[in-house]
């Protein structure tokens, strides 16, 4: 016995040098074969009204996770845009059996989350409530309780978003570039409006409910700490008398791209910064053999930090925070968008970096390193994702919803790896079409309007139509008005003092104290300011009766303090501090210059500059100040923060704005003024 152990050590020793000394360790390794994923399959059946259910069993946690979502195509809803919404909105208010405040307490007593949409619902609860709480899904979404009350209020509610929403530049821009790309008669292009709410009845949402809240598109999944036997009875006891009715008959208008490149010009006056898509529609499935290498592609081009959009506009040109591409894969239409918010003085460079990238991809072969990474974020994100057990969920949906062969996601990373550089290009010059691409530039034309309209690519200039934010084709908007010589930044501030109240009575007031307030999220905001003449300042943010932020200037130095952490200001925002915090800005025009006119909300205004970096914006009819502008820079990156004022009235015989907009990125904040006092409620405790 000791002999064999011998001979097999003597054995397994001589394989292994042998082994060893024919390896060529100056070599990498050839990677292996993609390994094939065994995925595990949900258990699934189908009752008789055609809802689709899949059940994940999943015993790690006492959770249970449900979705119901309605996979009907894509409809227009015309004169009524924006029913869809409201429906969804008035969805889950209670039902006929249960009214809204008992069905709300239920849900919050239960600790559990319920949310309901137009093309379905979600919850997620503890598993020992989860009978309850699947029937409270099946209450709001198959019984819903659709009243005059609630419908005006969603209906205001709706309004006001449009209304917040007008000035939004980003938000103005998505919706162009759609309605641009697809058509406003697409389903993926109309939008709601203004006028189109306000036409909605009650009517209009049980209609529309009625006609397309129906069971044989729709998928229940089920997934977490369930056993799928009682699921199924559970399922069947509160579905299963959910009615089929016949869909309207799917009719969608074909979809084209441009003939020639041009760019797609909308103008907001209010914008600091433009903001650039290039957009071409294309007709890309899960299920298309060219799936996997578009994928690869446009990761490589716009997929994240590391892709080429990213490294050029932001890395090396710093014209943006970052650039972006990304390709659909919807089963109807879709498009290959890329895009980026830059700063008004690059905006035609901008677009020219843009054509470069994509350029590029299509007639160069991306090298073996950008392929390498791509492959292996995709990857790496594939098998994190398996970790999760609404993965299997998803994938089992998405086989069913897209027409996906059985093994699929099975087979991802064998199809993933096989993508070469040739798919790459191949794939580029398919889909992202840069020769028949809208580029689409929303922002303001008294700053960018000259130099866009001299674009050039390839020496040939790039030709420019322009569009109003609702995708109505327009003339030219005009450029920066000529300037009266006699307009002097004292004859602008001369003007204002006499419009607010007089010179006088701002020269008599020694500190100023403001509250206003907001909403943010359904949450009040609350904002405080003292100013001194010395060039003492104080702005609170608070919330809930807590102070969120706080800024402190004392004449010589300052801190921000946010969410109790506090930083003393660099020597560059003391010197800011210094130059720009001022009481009244117009009772002195030292560094103060007229740079032009231009047009806020649809009235002309005088522009003054105040220093490098602020502007003032004074009404040419009224004199009242109605915008300002400061540039601020971060991160190596410069950022231009407007703030409109508006709704002025008199305290004290001094005229002052009580409805002060701020834009923070995407988001505008509009706070209503509450008090205003001079010469009290400020003491220099306020500035330690």
């Amino acid at each position: 016995m000791k002999n064999t152990i011998i001979a097999f050590a003597v054995i397994f020793f001589i394989a292994g040098f042998t082994s060893s000394a024919q390896i060529d360790r100056s070599k990498q390794p050839e990677p292996g074969p993609a390994p094939k994923i065994n995925i595990g399959k949900p258990e699934s059946f189908t009752l008789d009204n055609g809802l689709k259910v899949l059940i994940v069993e999943n015993h790690k946690l006492p959770r249970v996770t449900v979705s119901l979502s309605l996979d009907n195509p894509p409809f227009t809803e015309g004169a009524q845009a924006g029913v869809a919404g409201l429906t969804g909105s008035l969805l889950g208010a209670g039902s006929i059996n249960i009214s809204k405040d008992e069905f709300n307490e239920e849900i919050d007593y239960l600790g559990a989350r319920l949310n309901f949409h137009s093309s379905g619902a979600s919850a997620n609860t503890l598993s020992k409530y989860f009978p309850r709480v699947l029937e409270l899904m099946a209450e709001g979404a198959l019984h819903p309780n659709f009243t005059k009350e609630e419908f005006d209020k969603e209906k205001d509610r709706s309004l006001e978003n449009l209304k917040s929403n007008a000035k939004d530049v980003a938000y103005n821009a998505r919706r162009v570039r759609s309605a641009l790309a697809y058509g406003k008669d697409h389903p993926y292009g109309e939008f709601s409006t203004q006028e189109s709410v306000e036409g909605l009845r009650l009517e209009h949402v049980q209609s529309y409910y009625d006609t397309y809240f129906v069971p044989q598109n729709a998928y229940l999944v089920v997934i977490g700490d369930v056993q799928s036997g009682k699921v199924k009875n559970l399922i069947k006891d509160n579905f299963s008398h959910w009615e089929q009715r016949k869909l309207p008959e799917l009719n969608l208008p074909e979809v084209t791209n441009e003939e020639y490149t041009q760019i797609n010009f909308v103008d907001m006056p209010n914008a600091v910064q433009s903001e650039i898509s290039l957009i071409n529609t294309i007709h890309l499935t899960k299920n298309d053999e060219d799936f996997f290498a578009a994928q690869i592609a446009n990761k490589i081009l716009g997929g994240g930090g590391e892709a080429r959009l990213f490294l050029n506009l932001r890395e090396d040109k710093g014209y943006t925070y970052g650039a972006y591409s990304s390709i659909g894969d919807d089963k109807y239409t879709s498009t290959f968008v890329a895009s980026a918010s830059v700063r008004n003085t690059v905006t035609d460079s901008a677009v020219v970096a843009f054509l470069d990238e994509i350029h590029r991809i299509r007639d160069e072969k991306v090298s073996e390193e950008e392929l390498k990474n791509a492959k292996s974020k995709f990857t790496g994100d594939f098998v994190l994702s398996l970790e999760q057990p609404s993965t299997i969920a998803r994938f089992a949906l998405n086989i069913e919803t897209d027409d996906l062969d059985k093994d699929f996601y099975e087979t991802y990373l064998e199809k993933l790896d096989a993508v070469t550089a040739e798919d790459v290009q191949r794939v580029a010059r398919k889909y992202f079409k840069v020769n028949n691409s809208r580029i689409v530039v929303v922002g303001k034309a008294a700053e960018i309007l000259d130099n866009l309209k001299k674009t050039t690519y390839k020496e040939k200039e790039i030709p420019i139509r322009y569009f109003d934010k609702y995708g109505n084709e327009t003339e030219e908007p005009a450029g920066r008005k000529e300037l009266d010589p006699s307009i002097t930044a004292e004859t602008v501030f001369q003007n204002y003092l006499k419009t607010i109240g007089g010179r006088e009575v701002l020269e008599a007031i020694n500190s100023v104290h403001m509250l206003a307030r907001t909403s943010i999220q359904g949450q009040q905001l609350n904002l405080e300011m003292k100013y001194t003449r010395d060039n003492k300042a104080l702005t609170s943010v608070g919330m809930g009766g807590n102070v969120i932020s706080k800024q402190v200037f004392d004449g010589e130095n300052g801190y921000a303090m946010v969410q109790g952490q506090k930083t003393e200001y660099s020597e560059d925002q003391i010197n800011a501090a210094k130059n720009e915090i001022t009481m009244f800005t117009e009772l002195n025009t030292k560094n103060a210059e007229v740079d032009g006119i231009e047009n806020v909300n649809g009235s002309d205004a005088y522009v003054v500059k105040l220093g490098q970096s602020s502007k003032a914006f004074y009404d040419t009819e009224t004199g009242l100040r109605v915008k300002s502008v400061n540039t601020v820079s971060q991160n190596g990156q410069t950022m231009e923060i407007p703030t409109e004022y508006s709704n002025y009235k008199e305290v004290d015989g001094l005229k002052v704005p009580h409805t002060i907009s701020q834009a923070l990125g995407p988001q505008t904040l509009e706070f209503e003024v509450s008090e205003i006092k001079f010469n009290e409620g400020v003491s220099e405790e306020d500035f330690q």
